[in-house]
């Protein structure tokens, strides 16, 4: 069985106690099946499966946002599966999200568990994902961003931190600042503070407790943040 499966396993421990088990837990008989037994994690740690089930369901409340699910949008997911976990991994988790897709998500009630169970920077993993969906399409949704934008709401992020991971799909000056959380007006010294700051926040290190794959997915914020420095700069003209 993929490791993909395992994680998920082991994340319906603590989802089946609340409205995230109730969209997944059709699967809940399959898992008991294939991965042994389930997993009820201790509170306040957050684990692979923890992520692994929040981000299926939450891709699959933005994927149906606007009442249509498209092929770019699934090969986007796929890639991401498939570049961060495995081909067997992103086959089993491409399942699992089709069947997800067929629920009806209770987007409040389940973003306000996750919220309760994954830590800040697991958080902004996810909304920095679900904009990636949005974006694959170079046809952005209205409805997908509201949704986005709902679900940070509910995961407690903050408009700046928001901003700045929605700002990382752009390649403007103006996108640089909003990713480093600053003004065009900012000092080069409040630049590099800011750069410093968010270097911190988003290093991938932050969530190497998910595992390699998960630190590996987590690294394209690092390098959006490390892009901004140098556009700014390059502007400016700081070498």
């Amino acid at each position: 069985m993929a490791k993909f499966g395992k994680w998920i396993g082991g994340g319906l421990g603590w989802a089946v106690a609340g409205p995230l088990g109730g969209v997944v837990g059709f699967i809940l008989g399959t898992f008991i099946d294939q991965a042994g037994q389930m997993r009820q994690v201790e509170s306040g740690m957050t684990t692979r499966g923890d992520f692994a089930v929040s981000l299926l369901v939450l891709i699959a409340a933005v994927m149906n946002a606007d009442k249509k699910v498209l092929t770019s949008e699934l090969e986007f997911v796929r890639q991401y599966f498939v570049q961060n976990f495995g081909r067997a991994s992103a086959q089993e988790a491409m399942l699992m999200l089709r069947d997800i897709l067929k629920q009806t998500i209770p987007v409040r009630d389940v973003t306000l568990q996750i919220k309760n169970k994954l830590d800040y920077p697991s958080r902004l993993q996810l909304i920095h994902f679900l904009y990636g969906i949005a974006y694959s399409d170079k046809k952005v949704s209205p409805e997908e961003i509201k949704v986005i934008g709902t679900i940070a709401g509910y995961l407690g992020i903050s408009e700046k931190d928001k901003q700045s991971l929605q700002s990382m799909f752009y390649k403007d000056i103006d996108s640089a600042y909003k990713i480093l959380e600053i003004e065009q007006t900012a000092t080069d010294e409040e630049m590099k503070k800011a750069y410093r700051r968010m270097a911190l926040k988003y290093h991938p290190d932050k969530v190497s407790y998910l595992g390699e794959e998960f630190r590996k997915a987590a690294n394209e914020k690092f390098q959006k943040v490390n892009e901004a420095y140098e556009r700014i700069k390059k502007e400016r003209g700081i070498n």
